[in-house]
């Protein structure tokens, strides 16, 4: 059992001993057959590349490519390009295209499940656009996925939810983008906890009315629409939603609070899964959609209960934070060698998030190998001025 000095919240120290009931976690996994299900997975920069860590971003592409086969691994399909990988949150758009053409690629040479995610970034950034640009702009996108042989995933678009004058201007705009698909894609609703820019997204501030404008989106075009992931943290809000949507459209829970109960569903229906936190979790989320399959959903909401406080620590205010986590969760994991990130986002949390971080991620049976954990967050603490035999 490991011990090392971690901040508390009321500025002192502590001496953390890690659990002493150590279980391996599996490094390979079935898909589920029970539900459907696709990590958002980040990305890994070269921590030595030269220039400014903001304006001159550089991809490491090995670790950026095993991470996306350690999620495939373990049965679960890969979201490409999202929010999760900073998408328009400092990852350039010049360097997306480049992104989805690697992992398409990565993903077709296994046959693995895979959804790329299109936006309107190649906009210039907080210039008004008009909804044809807009619809060029996604539509270009779209056309380059689907010619590698991917599914789209429709983001939710900032230049959009500022153009748009009503509701009928986002069902003139997804009718047109969704007409012009090969096959059935993902539509993204990312509420304001994630990105304050999206508010009133759907034509109206209120949850009701805009879902009721992204059902008729989806009923105009239900054989364009293989699902909606809902990333609005109102489990009741979702649930309505999937109540709503013709029996062919699946919801995709974006929901990193309320996950479990969510995926597991009632007597009429279920949520599928679309999830940043599984980036973090996947080794623990695989061997509990293994007991979902054999219908035990008692085993599944119990094997995930520990992983559902540290996905709200990773995942609260300011949460479009939460990237720091699940990167700093890779990195104790020995999944990269370096705690760097875009635009140097390393240090959007507090050494004491840090520290929780690492306590409840100890907690929910995902750091092992306890030796390795210990050893990089040592000198994260250090940076911090935090050093051994200082605990009390």
């Amino acid at each position: 059992m490991a011990r090392i000095t971690l901040p508390t919240a009321d500025g002192g120290l502590e001496v953390f001993e890690m659990r002493s009931d150590v279980v391996a976690l599996p490094t390979t996994s079935p898909p589920p057959r029970s539900r459907k299900a696709y990590a958002a997975a980040h990305v890994v920069v070269n921590p030595l590349a030269s220039g400014s860590p903001i304006a001159d971003v550089v991809i490491d592409w090995d670790a950026t490519l095993a991470y996306r086969h350690h999620l495939w691994d373990l049965g679960f399909g890969v979201a490409e390009a999202m929010d999760t990988a900073h998408r328009g949150m400092g990852l350039p758009p010049a360097v997306v295209p480049e992104l989805i053409r690697r992992s398409l690629a990565e993903a077709s040479s296994r046959n693995a499940l895979i959804g790329c995610a299109v936006a309107t970034d190649t906009l210039q950034v907080g210039m008004p656009a008009s909804l044809w640009r807009i619809v060029d702009s996604y539509r270009a996108q779209c056309d380059a996925v689907e010619a590698a042989g991917g599914q789209v995933i429709v983001m939710a678009s900032r230049h959009l939810a500022a153009a748009a004058s009503g509701p009928a201007d986002y069902e003139t705009v997804y009718g047109k983008v969704l007409a012009g698909l090969q096959r059935p894609a993902i539509i993204h609703w990312l509420g304001t906890a994630f990105d304050q820019a999206l508010e009133g997204y759907w034509g109206s501030r209120d949850l009701d009315e805009a879902t009721k404008v992204l059902v008729r989106i989806i009923e105009d075009n239900t054989d364009k629409v293989d699902g909606i992931k809902v990333s609005i943290l109102d489990a009741d809000k979702e649930i309505a939603l999937r109540r709503l949507v013709p029996e062919s459209v699946r919801i995709y829970t974006g929901d990193d609070f309320n996950y479990p109960t969510l995926i597991r569903g009632d007597e009429t229906g279920h949520s599928d899964a679309l999830l940043g936190i599984f980036d973090a979790i996947a080794p623990v989320a695989a061997v509990a959609f293994q007991s979902l399959d054999a219908a035990d959903a008692d085993a599944f909401e119990r094997i995930l209960a520990p992983t559902v406080p540290l996905s709200r620590k990773l995942f609260e205010v300011p949460t479009h934070h939460y990237k720091t986590g699940i990167v700093f969760l890779a990195y104790l994991r020995g999944y990269q060698s370096h705690f760097r990130m875009v635009s140097g986002l390393e240090s959007a949390r507090s050494a004491v998030h840090l520290a929780e971080v690492f306590k409840l991620a100890d907690a929910a049976g995902l750091l092992p190998d306890q030796d390795t954990a210990v050893s990089r967050m040592r000198p994260v603490m250090q940076l911090a001025g935090v050093f051994e035999g200082h605990g009390s």
